[in-house]
């Protein structure tokens, strides 16, 4: 693709990168097949290449965005399946996200959008006050009768109140910092981000991330001052909170491994691994103390289930004639390129795992898409549902707690991979497990 950006524009580090990336793209089209919002709205300018166009304009004009260009752009899963189907190697995720950062800085969205969004990066990023939130939220469930109305807004607040749990589960052991001794001989040292959202919705992850790992023979550490990895707010365009908190586990993870050593950061949420991998880009133009403590964080940070192959995970129960049907988070098999070893854990561990069809593409969750994008994220989630359950399998396994989230209450049991792993090495059964249980007896029943 031919650019025409000014020497001036090209001083710029980010316009000189994205210059770059929009010259690798050739046309080709072959992402339009592969992106979701292209497959449901059938909209060139809803697809990687439609984008594309739409970013260059913007960027290379050096003027506010739009509002085309911001549906558009807004309309963008950064689910990255264009990035696995590119044949010329188009690096999208950097080039929307500085279109994303360009839009935040440039274009004055409606005041209740506004709100919206600065609540939501506020909030999640900070467990206490998600936590207060949640517990607000189900009080507030009589009102979700009353938001009828077909505004942007009332969706919003609608799909915020579905996506509320009815029940909060209590903070889990590993929500407080401290070192996790491995049992017998150890042959590991890890660290493990616990994450924002996760330690609030679902914090028996961490907690089977932790037994399994300790049981193995890693030590695992789950450090002072480590949060937020900085995702939610990134792909929303708010770069200085995103990199504050990056910043913030940057210097923490660091201090541990210069201290006791560290053979891994462990990440069990992937689309917390795709950020957390990408901070040596991110922070590419700091100082260089900064820059390079930011490559190795980068360099250590490894998928739980990267750690558990290397390790050689190995399970002590028997069979337990569960069927899996794999989802493959999107920020897993496309942000990380991980696509394999997940489903090779779960054979190993003797679940018959099942791939629906379809598997390339996003559940619609997204980080807050599916608040700020509800009809969009409720078709996809939709379609997602009935390729699981085309499977006929017992129970969902991903390793996301977002996709976790959008897909819970669609019928079928979830869980997170690693909690399963735990059951079959020993550890309790996940209450996704009890309820397939009781699911097959009652089929069984008639």
């Amino acid at each position: 693709m031919k650019t025409e950006f000014t020497e001036a524009q090209l001083a710029d580090p980010d316009i000189r990168e994205s210059n770059q990336i929009l010259r690798t793209c050739v046309h080709c089209g072959f992402c339009t097949a592969t992106c979701p919002t292209f497959v449901l709205l059938g909209d060139e300018l809803d697809s990687p290449r439609g984008r594309i166009y739409l970013i260059k304009d913007m960027l290379e004009s050096g003027r506010a965005a739009s509002k085309e260009e911001v549906v558009h752009v807004d309309r963008c899963l950064s689910c990255l399946s264009c990035m696995t189907t590119c044949p010329s190697g188009v690096h999208y995720m950097h080039l929307v996200d500085h279109a994303r950062h360009h839009i935040e800085e440039t274009y004055s969205r409606p005041l209740m959008e506004r709100l919206i969004r600065a609540t939501l990066a506020f909030v999640l990023p900070r467990p206490a006050l998600f936590r207060a939130a949640l517990a607000g939220a189900r009080l507030a469930q009589p009102v979700k009768a009353l938001l009828t109305g077909s505004s942007m807004t009332v969706k919003r607040l609608r799909a915020m109140l579905e996506l509320a749990p009815p029940v909060v589960p209590l903070p889990g052991e590993s929500a407080r910092p401290m070192v996790y001794p491995a049992e017998g001989a150890r042959r590991g040292r890890v660290a493990l981000l616990t994450g924002c959202a996760q330690t609030v919705l679902a914090p028996s992850i961490n907690d089977a991330t932790i037994r399994l790992l300790t049981r193995m023979g890693i030590e695992v550490v789950v450090t002072a001052g480590q949060g937020c990895c900085g995702a939610l707010t990134h792909h929303m365009g708010r770069q200085d909170s995103s990199h504050a908190l990056a910043r913030r586990n940057i210097e923490a993870w660091v201090r541990e491994a210069e201290g006791e050593g560290l053979d891994a950061i462990v990440i069990n949420a992937s689309g917390c691994g795709t950020t957390v991998k990408d901070y040596g880009h991110m922070f590419r133009e700091a100082e260089p103390g900064l820059r390079d403590r930011a490559a190795r964080v980068a360099e250590l940070a490894k998928d739980v289930s990267e750690v558990l192959a290397a390790f050689r995970y190995e399970p002590v129960r028997e069979p337990p004639g569960i069927a899996v049907a794999y989802h493959a988070a999107c920020s897993l098999q496309h942000g990380q390129q991980i696509t394999a070893v997940p489903k090779s854990l779960l054979e190993q561990a003797g679940f018959e795992v099942r791939v629906p069809a379809e598997a390339h593409l996003c559940c619609g969750s997204a980080g807050t898409y599916n608040i700020l994008q509800p009809e969009i994220a409720g078709r996809l989630r939709e379609r997602k549902l009935g390729f699981l359950h085309r499977t006929g399998a017992d129970i969902v396994a991903s390793g996301n707690i977002g996709c976790l989230t959008q897909l819970g209450g669609g019928g079928l049991p979830v869980a997170h991979t690693v909690e399963l792993l735990d059951w079959m090495a020993g550890g309790p059964a996940p209450a996704a497990v009890m309820a397939a249980r009781a699911r097959q007896e009652a089929l069984a029943a008639g």
